[in-house]
């Protein structure tokens, strides 16, 4: 036991720190590649739930705007990190009103509800800023990021066993970082990070960067006394909407013409077989 501790410790310091597109540095334990292999795992499966329950959208007018407006946000992304080129990018339209919610793996695997869309009436300019935002958490390994902190916590289980001499909690704490390594939130860094990312994936696609500023008040109205699940673990200072205005205003530079970017062939899964 003390062995997989020191292990563990070990690894970590050889592994060490990345650094994501904004400069900040990362620890990082499991490595980006087996993160997004894990992904694929677990995409599929929920994909193939959501077939069975008949909730994956497949009307054209729905995959031709969210397979267009997600294609041109994939097509800056791999200009700014190419090596995604030879990701998986993939988009489950989830027939779900009554979720506010989107997210990305790792990998490039991403999921909208029609919720977001319908109960807020999101424009092609909000929906990029949804998805940009979800894109860049990928961008910038947050899966593995997230999974790396679920290892450390159970590490920290198995020394506290081995101070105690209590095999229970080493036990209980191996299966909580499996299913923490999945569920686990981003961090609200995390979740800033991608707002900052997000929103100039979006400008270079061709995308309002005042769409990030009309998408988080509409979210913000929406939630009422609570809060919808899409913001549950993101910073929500009384100054969002304006700092997310002096984002925009350094953004709309990168493309002030607001040209839209090429479409890259993003799949609209509907067929899960094919996963």
């Amino acid at each position: 036991m003390k062995k997989i501790i020191a292990m563990t410790l070990i690894s970590a310091a050889i592994i060490g720190c990345s650094t994501t597109q904004t400069g900040r540095k990362q620890l990082m334990i499991v490595s980006p590649e087996s993160a997004i292999v894990e992904s694929q795992k677990a995409y599929a499966s929920t994909m193939i739930e959501l077939d069975k329950e008949q909730k994956l959208i497949t009307d054209k007018a729905w995959v031709d705007r969210i397979s267009n407006i997600t294609g041109r946000l994939v097509t800056e992304a791999i200009k700014m990190e190419p090596k995604t080129k030879d990701w998986a990018w993939s988009v489950g339209i989830i027939d779900d009103p009554q979720t506010l919610n989107a997210w990305c793996m790792a990998g490039g695997r991403m999921a909208i509800y029609s919720g977001i869309v319908i109960q807020l009436n999101l424009t092609d300019d909000e929906i990029a800023q949804i998805m940009g935002h979800e894109i860049s958490h990928a961008l910038a390994n947050h899966t593995a990021e997230r999974m790396s902190r679920a290892v450390l916590m159970n590490a920290g289980l198995m020394a506290a066993a081995v101070a105690t001499d209590n095999n229970g909690m080493v036990l209980s704490g191996t299966a909580m970082a499996a299913k923490v390594a999945l569920e686990l939130p981003n961090s609200r860094t995390a979740e800033t990070e991608a707002d900052r990312i997000g929103i100039e994936l979006a400008t270079k696609a061709g995308y309002k960067p005042e769409a990030a500023v009309t998408l988080w008040n509409k979210m913000k109205q929406a939630s009422g006394g609570s809060q919808p699940e899409f913001l549950s673990t993101h910073p929500s200072p009384d100054n969002r909407a304006a700092t997310l205005d002096k984002l925009g205003d350094k953004m709309i530079k990168l493309n002030p013409n607001l040209i839209k970017a090429a479409v890259y062939p993003v799949t609209i899964v509907t067929d899960v077989s094919k996963l």
